[in-house]
């Protein structure tokens, strides 16, 4: 059996509660103000994207430094469509990461992010159960 994770929620006010973390880290979720919260943490299903980005950007800079490949920026978007009926599953997402640095190499890149959607990235292989998933990347040369 795999490693076990564990997050705990406590309710603080109204709908807003602290998540925390195995490792002590605690973040804010709430919901929006029309549905009884304050619109004072992130959304569960904002926190999802959150996660993707998270999981697949650790995935492809980790691939890129191997890749011996000079990045000095580095940045990923992600946006969902949501379905309209309950439960409201994600039924589109897409990823685009924004890489700059010197001479990177755009086979290196489109190499790291296929690792992380087909392999490695375990976000996404939730994700890809209920939406389409798509991916993007724009390379961004310093200025001198």
């Amino acid at each position: 059996m795999g490693e076990r994770k564990k997050s705990t929620l406590v309710l603080r006010d109204d709908m807003l509660f602290s998540g925390h973390s195995s490792n002590n880290y605690t973040i804010p979720i709430d919901a929006k103000i029309a549905v009884g919260g304050h619109n004072a943490g992130i959304s569960p299903m904002e926190l999802m994207l959150t996660a993707l980005g998270g999981c697949t950007g650790m995935d492809v800079i980790s691939i890129l430094r191997k890749k011996k490949q000079d990045v000095t920026g580095f940045e990923i978007a992600v946006e969902g469509d949501r379905a309209d009926e309950h439960p409201k599953v994600y039924t589109e997402i897409w990823v685009k990461y924004t890489i700059t640095g010197s001479g990177i190499d755009p086979k290196a890149v489109e190499r790291a992010i296929e690792l992380s959607r087909d392999t490695y990235c375990g976000a996404a292989a939730t994700l890809r159960h209920t939406a389409t998933m798509h991916y993007d990347y724009e390379i961004i040369e310093p200025e001198e």
